[in-house]
Formats: structure tokens, sequence, C-alpha cells
């Protein structure tokens, strides 16, 4: 992996105009960084633009090594998909025992006032 600072946004946009958008992780709106993952011809490319700190591109050595950065960085920012199998035993999270007794009914209230 090579990394390089970038000083304008508005290079990592020719950059990522020039590239295919595989996919784009983080938002400035809602965060301080986002990257955008593409591949122009050979090179597979992160483009990070940031709002607190150095914008930068990195270059990964193959297919692999892209794909790993990129499924770290959505662990990293939370944008990973949820795991419906996680293994949680339903009866420790059943539901709620309804209390034994006499039940509340507003209509039985309104003759006593």
């Amino acid at each position: 992996m090579e990394e390089i600072e970038i000083l304008s946004w508005l290079t990592l946009d020719a950059i990522k105009k020039a590239g295919k958008v595989i996919e784009t992780v983080g938002d400035l709106q809602t965060g301080h960084c986002q990257s955008v993952f593409c591949i122009i011809e050979d090179d597979h490319l992160e483009l990070c633009y940031s709002d607190t700190a150095s914008s930068y591109i990195r270059r990964y050595e193959d297919k692999e090594e892209f794909e790993v950065a990129l499924t770290k960085r959505k662990e990293e920012e939370g944008e990973m998909r949820f795991d419906e199998n996680q293994g949680f035993d339903e009866d420790e999270f059943g539901e709620e025992e309804e209390e034994e007794g006499e039940e509340f009914d507003i209509s039985d209230e309104s003759d006593k006032f």
C-alpha cells in the first residue's frame, strides 16, 4: 500500500471522476471523513476526504488488499451489514411475563369522577 497526502478536494474529485467508483464509506455531513474506493485501470485506490485531518490517496497492491481495506473501513464507520445469525438465545431474551392480577380499564374509572 502506498499513501499520498492531498491538499485539495478538487484533486480527489478529478481522480474520482476518472475512475470507476466501487463504494463510498462514511459521510462528511455526519462525520469527519469519507472514503471513496475506486479503480482506475489496474490501480485500486481509496480516496479519503477529511475535514479535520489531511486528505489522502491510498493505492493498494492488488484486489484482495483493496477488499480487505474496504471491509475494515466499513467496520470503522459502523456500516457493516447486520449479521442476523449472532447466536442470541431466544429464551434469554423472551417475551416479558404478564403480571397476574386485575387489568386496569379506563372505562371503569369514568364512573368515579
